[in-house]
């Protein structure tokens, strides 16, 4: 009888084919944002590693295994890419050593976690921190973005703006048409850039569902549900609008939310209907927060309350597949 393979080694293909998948991504929002979304990838990196090796090595466990199978590094690119760019190291450092702690190690390591470890970490420094989660409005050099990001040169002017999302929600007096014309926040179709990011990450999630990284339920059951709901709350291009489902698809962090965040093997759901059943809560949430709700983007929220759900969620999948025909 074969030995079972080491968990190093049964991760380690799936989570290289997903950073791979965010190369796409990452150069939409290198090219829209600046250096600053590489000095969030650094130091989330860097942390995330240090604080895997200092917790293993104090739960006497050996190094090897849970660095090698590139778990906290996926972990910690998803946060980094979840982060505003530019915001202070400190923050990113912090972000990163909770995600690890409380989203990964207080369960009991790779494998146990029953919340999403990046959004866990992302959601934790949104609400202790909400001053310093704003946007970056553009991009910076190298120089300057070091400067901002380690605190030695304040920020320059007009540095923080609202996303589409935020003007959106927030407007009671413009129509679409106008916003759309009037605020630099606002792209062709979506907010200015994150269309594009949109589309990048889509074509990450495309590779990683060719290569079997994880089935379509999930994010199609996410797609669909945030589709349908803007498009049952779409009353045209009023000032009470809330959004087109062209709009919400691609604005904020819709698709690194489908293909890189619902789908999180461990915290997700398990059986196919409870997969999609995820995924259709998740849009459902998203809308909800976006729309009523006070932070910029609802991902990070959803999928953590979606968690909560799961036991639940494949408890009535199970029961259903269990039912006899009649």
């Amino acid at each position: 009888m074969p030995l079972p393979e080491p968990v190093d080694e049964r991760l380690r293909p799936a989570m290289t084919r997903v950073l791979l998948a965010t190369l796409p991504g990452v150069l939409a929002l290198l090219w829209f944002q600046g250096w600053g979304v590489a000095l969030n990838l650094l130091l989330s990196g860097l942390t995330a590693l240090a604080v895997e090796a200092l917790v293993l090595r104090l739960r006497r466990r050996p190094l090897k295994p849970e660095l090698n199978d590139g778990s906290a590094l996926v972990s910690a690119t998803l946060l980094a890419l979840a982060l505003p760019a530019y915001c202070p190291w400190w923050l990113t450092v912090t972000a990163a050593a909770c995600a690890l702690l409380f989203g990964k190690h207080l369960w009991g390591g790779v494998g146990s976690n029953p919340f999403n470890p990046a959004m866990l970490g992302y959601a934790l420094v949104l609400m202790a921190f909400p001053a310093y989660m704003s946007p970056a409005s553009h991009g910076l050099g190298l120089l300057e973005g070091l400067q901002q990001v380690f605190g030695t040169h304040p920020a320059p002017d007009a540095w923080a703006g609202a996303t589409a999302l935020d003007s959106l929600r927030t407007n009671t007096s413009l129509t679409i048409d106008e916003l759309f014309a009037s605020d630099p926040a606002f792209g062709r179709f979506g907010g200015r850039g994150a269309e594009w990011v949109n589309l990048a990450f889509l074509a990450g999630g495309l590779f990683l569902l060719q290569q079997r990284v994880f089935s379509w339920h999930a994010p199609v059951g996410l797609l669909a549900s945030l589709f349908i709901v803007s498009l049952l709350c779409w009353n045209g291009s009023g000032s009470d609008s809330h959004g087109s489902p062209l709009f919400h698809l691609f604005s904020g962090a819709t698709m690194l939310g489908a293909f890189f965040i619902a789908t999180e093997p461990v915290s997700g759901a398990k059986a196919p209907l409870a997969r999609l059943l995820f995924g259709a809560g998740m849009g459902l949430l998203v809308y909800l927060i976006r729309t009523w709700g006070g932070y910029p983007d609802g991902v990070a929220f959803a999928v953590l309350l979606m968690n909560l759900g799961v036991p639940a969620l494949d408890r009535f999948a199970e029961a259903r597949q269990r039912r006899p025909l009649t």
